[in-house]
């Protein structure tokens, strides 16, 4: 029987993933943990338990309680808010990837899954197709992070025989979790500002233009990876991606379906961030090796996301 342990159970891709294993693995399979405490409704649904992972005594007495086979370690401070905090950026997302690791090869956790990011490139790095292999030289915290978690992933596989294993994220849209703290989080709030029938503020140029991926599409990566049978993985850290496109043409879509919908471009250091990351990413490594396939194109994300936040049905 699986038990599944999620860090940063409450963060933006962590809530939906706990949902989404636990509707697989059934609800007292999957274990949520997070700094903050869950609400009331997601209290009485499973199991959780409050957790710091820059603490190695906590985790250990959580996977001394569980007995997790897998660990889904979502935990980390994003690129914005990392830029404004980095040493806890660095504490957060490299300490405590580290205790994860050692944790998981102290009681013989079997797997661990590790969201990477497109940050985790920087401006050296093509920025059309970007490969799965190629320079990885980040400018800030949170993409030094996570190329740095990568490493380490691949250090205790190689020396501990963990099944490490990460996928390279580009930006995240949902319309379960407001955003905060990510580069990205402009096109999110484009979709929640229409819902809230005000004037959407886009801290990037028009023109700035990065991949994305819509919720359902990551958590589907995410998950068929971790169940991608280990014969036919030849790397550990894979791009994926599903569409690529400037800031307007989300906008433009947005407003497709809502006419009176008013945006304005205002531009901060953020975009500047954006504009070091890769605008289209190549991810036929994760589609030859786990047959990784996305199911949304740009009109199809910002109609799931004007429906699930009740602006159109349908």
């Amino acid at each position: 029987m699986e038990k599944i342990l999620v860090t940063g159970g409450c963060g933006q891709i962590g809530s939906e993933l706990v949902s989404a294993l636990r509707g697989k693995f059934g609800n007292e399979n999957v274990i949520l943990t997070d700094i903050n405490v869950p609400n009331y409704e997601v209290q009485e649904i499973g199991p959780w338990e409050i957790l710091d992972v820059t603490s190695y005594e906590s985790i250990k007495a959580i996977i001394k309680k569980f007995e997790p086979t897998r660990i889904f370690h979502m935990a980390a401070i994003l690129s914005a808010t990392g830029e404004k905090i980095p040493q806890t950026a660095f504490k957060i997302n490299l300490l405590g990837t580290f205790n994860v690791l050692e944790i998981a090869r102290e009681f013989g956790v079997r797997q661990v899954i590790v969201p990477s990011t497109i940050a985790a490139f920087g401006p050296e790095t093509p920025k059309i197709n970007t490969p799965n292999e190629t320079v990885m030289r980040p400018n800030t915290m949170y993409g030094i992070t996570k190329v740095s978690i990568e490493l380490l992933g691949e250090y205790y596989a190689k020396n501990y025989k963990i099944d490490f294993r990460s996928l390279r994220y580009p930006g995240i849209i949902s319309s379960d979790v407001k955003p905060g703290g990510g580069t990205t989080d402009y096109a999110n709030a484009l979709y929640f500002d229409a819902a809230a029938k005000k004037k959407s503020i886009v801290f990037v140029n028009p023109q700035t233009t990065l991949p994305f991926m819509f919720m359902p599409d990551a958590l589907d990566s995410i998950i068929q990876l971790s169940e991608a049978p280990q014969e036919n993985l030849v790397h550990r850290s894979f791009n994926v991606a599903a569409f690529s496109c400037t800031a307007l043409e989300i906008a433009e879509s947005v407003k497709k379906y809502v006419p009176n919908f008013q945006f304005d471009f205002v531009p901060d250091h953020r975009d500047k961030i954006a504009a070091s990351w890769p605008q289209s990413i190549d991810d036929s490594v994760a589609r030859k090796e786990w047959n990784w396939r996305h199911k949304y194109d740009l009109d199809g994300m910002t109609r799931g996301m004007l429906k699930n936040l009740n602006v159109i049905s349908g």
